[in-house]
C-alpha cells in the first residue's frame, strides 16, 4: 500500500504535459491535469505537504468502500489530491447534470451520485464552496456529459449542490451487502 511521504515532490512536466510527482527515485506518477488547468504555483517544485498527506488520508477512508483495486484507490486519491491543490479555479458546469433538489450540502470525500438524461455516475467532493463543488469520477467506466463529451476515470468538474445527491448510505450498504 502506498504510504504519503515528505520525499514525494509534485513537478510539471514538460515532456509529459502533465503534473508529476516523483514518489522516490525509481517511482513517479503522473497526475490526469495537463497545463491548461493549472495554477500558476503548479508549474514550480514543490514537495508533498501535510496538507496533502492529511487529504490523501481523507480520500483513502473516504474510498474504501469503491469496487476498485488497491492500486486504482491509490490513483485515485492522488488525483483528488492533486486537483484539490493544483486545479485552476472554474464555474460550474451543472448544465450537463439533473435537477435533484435542494438542500444538499456535501463535505470534502462526500461520494455523490450525478445523473444526466445518458448516465449516472459515481463521484467524489474535492472542494466544497457555498454552492458549488469541485467532484472527480470514481467510476471506471466513462461519464456522458452529452453526445460529444466525456469524463473518464479522475476527471474533475465543478457543479451545483443541487444537482448533486448523496451515495455515501448506498455504496456502504453495498458493501455490506456484498461481504455479507
Amino acid at each position: 500500500m502506498l504510504k504519503p511521504s515528505d520525499k514525494w515532490n509534485w513537478y510539471y512536466s514538460d515532456d509529459e504535459g502533465y503534473l508529476m510527482m516523483e514518489l522516490d527515485d525509481n517511482m513517479l506518477f503522473r497526475t490526469n491535469l495537463s497545463r491548461n488547468v493549472l495554477v500558476e504555483c503548479a508549474f514550480h517544485p514543490s514537495s508533498f505537504s501535510v496538507d496533502d498527506a492529511s487529504d490523501y488520508q481523507t480520500f483513502k477512508e473516504q474510498i474504501v468502500c469503491l469496487p476498485l483495486s488497491e492500486p486504482r484507490k491509490a490513483e485515485l486519491a492522488l488525483y483528488c489530491v492533486a486537483a484539490k491543490r493544483f486545479h485552476k479555479p472554474v464555474q460550474p458546469k451543472s448544465w450537463f447534470f439533473s435537477y435533484q433538489g435542494a438542500g444538499y450540502e456535501p463535505e470534502m470525500g462526500d461520494i455523490i451520485t450525478l445523473i444526466n438524461d445518458l448516465n449516472e455516475g459515481h463521484f467524489i467532493v474535492l472542494d466544497v464552496g457555498s454552492n458549488a463543488s469541485l467532484c472527480a469520477l470514481v467510476d471506471l467506466d466513462d461519464f456522458s456529459l452529452n453526445g460529444s463529451k466525456s469524463l473518464s476515470f479522475g476527471c474533475v468538474i465543478k457543479v451545483m449542490h443541487d444537482r448533486m445527491a448523496s451515495a455515501n448510505h448506498k455504496l456502504i450498504t453495498e458493501t455490506i451487502a456484498l461481504v455479507g
